[in-house]
């Protein structure tokens, strides 16, 4: 099989060749950029300059020699992009790596912190002395929603995890992004994934602040249905002219919203029927009348309690797969929705094993998972969340490599 076909078929309930697998296909399936050059250096890779695929998560662009070491199914279509000199600029990590960022982030140095800014000039994000990431520092409705959300794409904007990954689409002209997406799959045959988000409980969450928009959904339906109306609105309006155009030319489109924390879902079933999978229903089911595509939701945390109602909403796909939460054992998840959803993720946790185990523990906890969630199809392989820049690349090459043996099995 192809790459493409390994992932569709897997995706389809059906066993293909062997385990597909994901690294850095998403926002949440890579590792910082940190991390990625000690692996590289550890496995006598050729230097090459350290991209930053996420500025906020410092995550690294992964190329083409490690996604091949490591027999990878799975790209994202940004990667067809952002391929010339002047679309990057050069940065230091913090622990002085020299590296590379999209050209058009707006960061600057302040004193001892790195402040990032939005197009319109808003101070959204910080990376304090010692962080490893930036934080977000600006939330447009922490004091309560406009009367008018007319104004909520511009606000969207000024929220620092709308900078997007490379490349900035509203950068890219029609024509120019078609031409790219269909030269990008001509040139792989990793199945593609678009990353698209239309997050609702989070980016509620990051215009009201987390505690702000959970006080306005226990306290102010109207008015949190009234946001969440017009972010659906918002959401369509994107679905529609950027799907439209790359549509053809890529397998899965990635939605996201973490609904999950570790001891559970961050709302009860009540307020996620109530709030969420209807306008779930309506951007998932849209997402598949525009083109031929599996919807796939990232979304943390322990979300047992409300896979059946993702799944009755329109949901083919989700990761990562929590396996430490509460509720996310892999038996239980593969024996109640193994048939029904497919499983992206769970295949080596990512909060205790890998950082803090032994590379033959990782080794044993890796083959443990994947002879559970491998059998009949609907699971791909891909580490619970982005590997953290602490991981030793011992580990990250010992999962790995226990996939390759359970594959050569």
């Amino acid at each position: 099989m192809t790459s493409r076909e390994r992932v569709i078929t897997a995706a389809n309930f059906k066993e293909p060749d062997r385990v597909p697998i994901d690294f850095g296909g998403h926002r949440s399936s890579g590792i910082m950029a940190i991390g990625y050059n000690r692996l590289r250096e550890y496995l006598g890779m050729p230097k090459k300059p350290i991209k930053i695929y996420d500025m906020i998560q410092q995550l690294a662009v992964i190329d083409d020699d490690i996604l091949d070491r490591f027999g990878v199914d799975v790209t994202e279509m940004g990667r067809g992009f952002s391929l010339r000199d002047e679309d990057w600029k050069e940065w230091v990590l913090p622990d002085g790596t020299p590296c590379l960022i999209p050209s058009y982030v707006d960061v600057r140095k302040e004193g001892s912190r790195w402040v990032v800014y939005s197009p319109s000039g808003k101070a959204c994000g910080e990376q304090r002395e010692g962080m490893l990431y930036f934080d977000q520092i600006y939330w447009p409705y922490r004091d309560g929603l406009p009367e008018d959300l007319s104004v909520l794409p511009g606000d969207l904007a000024d929220v620092i995890w709308s900078i997007p990954t490379p490349p900035d689409l509203s950068l890219i002209d029609d024509e120019t992004l078609e031409a790219g997406a269909k030269t990008f799959r001509e040139s792989t045959d990793r199945a593609i994934m678009f990353l698209f988000g239309g997050n609702l409980l989070e980016i509620s969450s990051f215009l009201c602040s987390i505690p702000g928009f959970m006080m306005l959904m226990a306290g102010e339906p109207k008015e949190t249905h009234r946001l969440l109306d017009k972010l659906v609105e918002v959401h369509l309006e994107n679905l529609e002219k950027y799907l439209s155009i790359v549509g053809p030319y890529i397998d899965i489109i990635l939605f996201g919203d973490d609904l999950g924390m570790q001891s559970g879902p961050q709302i009860s079933p009540d307020m996620y029927h109530e709030y969420f999978q209807p306008r779930e229903k309506i951007l998932w089911n849209r997402a598949k009348e525009i083109a031929d595509v599996k919807v796939h939701l990232h979304s943390c945390g322990g979300i047992r309690p409300l896979m059946d109602g993702l799944i009755d909403a329109g949901l083919d796909m989700v990761n990562p797969v929590q396996i430490s939460a509460a509720g996310m054992e892999p038996e239980g998840l593969k024996k109640d929705f193994g048939t029904r959803l497919c499983l992206w993720g769970g295949g080596c946790d990512t909060q205790t094993v890998l950082p803090k185990g032994t590379p033959e523990e990782v080794r044993e906890h890796t083959l443990h998972n994947l002879e559970i969630l491998a059998p009949g199809g609907g699971f791909i392989f891909q580490q619970v969340h982005n590997i953290m820049s602490n991981v030793p690349p011992e580990n990250i090459v010992a999962m790995f490599d226990a996939v390759a043996e359970f594959n050569n099995s």
